[in-house]
Order: C-alpha cells, then sequence, then structure tokens
C-alpha cells in the first residue's frame, strides 16, 4: 500500500498549546468527548481549556498512538510513575477522568 501525504498546518497560536492537567472522558454511541480542565491546586472549580470530539473509531486509534508514545518514552527515559491519589473518582457509566 502506497503512503498517503498529508499536508498539515500549525499556526503559531495553536503550537503555543493549552495547559491541561486533568482530562473528562465521556461518550454516546457515536461520540467520544474529551474535556481538557485546567484545576489550580487549592481551588474547587476548574475550567475546560478544550474539547475534543471523536468517533468511537477514533477514539480508539488516538488510544493506540498513545499507547506506543508512552512505550516508546518509556523504554528511552524509564517507567513513568503513576500518583493513584490524586485522580479523582470516576462518576457515572460513561465518563471518566484521566
Amino acid at each position: 500500500m502506497q503512503e498517503q501525504k498529508i499536508d498539515i498546518n500549525l499556526s503559531e497560536e495553536v503550537a503555543q498549546g493549552i495547559y491541561s492537567n486533568l482530562a473528562i472522558i465521556t461518550h454516546s454511541e457515536s461520540d467520544f468527548i474529551l474535556d481538557f480542565v485546567a484545576l489550580m491546586p487549592g481551588l474547587p472549580k476548574g475550567n475546560v481549556r478544550s474539547r475534543i470530539i471523536l468517533t468511537p473509531q477514533n477514539a480508539k486509534r488516538l488510544l493506540g498512538a498513545l499507547n506506543e508514545n508512552i512505550r516508546k518514552f518509556e523504554e528511552k527515559n524509564g517507567r513513568i510513575a503513576e500518583k493513584h491519589n490524586d485522580i479523582i473518582p470516576i462518576m457515572g457509566n460513561n465518563s471518566g477522568l484521566a
């Protein structure tokens, strides 16, 4: 199969990125919704900084790409430590926090 080239433009504004330290994931039968939140220490309220809506197929592709990149990162830099005590409990059957 021939590799397809894609021309992607990245504006300066988007290239700056958006800081997020919490992701809230919800889904319906047709969409996965990822809300990226900036939650400041000591404050009970955060702001959604960005929302990404994906098809279930693209959500699964994203999961695979993240797993592959984390594997490569850990091979080079060592295991990423997980702090389970910082994770807010998952609420509901169709939402999760990361």
